[in-house]
């Protein structure tokens, strides 16, 4: 992957984090519990290595934790199947943009959604 390169990627979470989290519950109120609980993200790193990031609550050097406290608690495992057909993305402003879409495209489709 080229430096400035951005992936989208998809974690999916316990659904214990549904009944756990309120915001995370009043984000969601169309989940029927059905389908999955996600975390859709973005990064300049590989899907794995972020993912890894936030199950081990990553500091950057200045110390300041750049996990997701909610997939660090909650994230099983990376969903490919929900995020490999978008390709890398140039600019970090487009990576927010199409993270926030897949997130709300999800969210249509009755997954229950947590992004930044």
């Amino acid at each position: 992957m080229a430096k400035n390169e951005y992936r989208i990627y998809v974690v999916e979470l316990s659904k214990r984090v549904f009944t756990e989290n309120r915001k995370f519950r009043e984000a969601n109120p169309q989940f029927n519990g059905v389908l999955e609980c996600l975390y859709v993200g973005m990064t300049s790193k590989t899907p794995k290595e972020r993912f890894l990031q936030h199950k081990t609550g990553h500091r950057n050097k200045k110390g300041y934790k750049i996990s997701a406290n909610i997939v660090e608690k909650y994230g099983s495992y990376l969903r490919p199947s929900l995020y490999n057909h978008i390709d890398p993305i140039s600019t970090r402003a487009e990576a927010l943009k199409m993270e926030e879409t897949l997130a709300l495209e999800l969210r249509r489709q009755r997954y229950a959604v947590w992004f930044n």
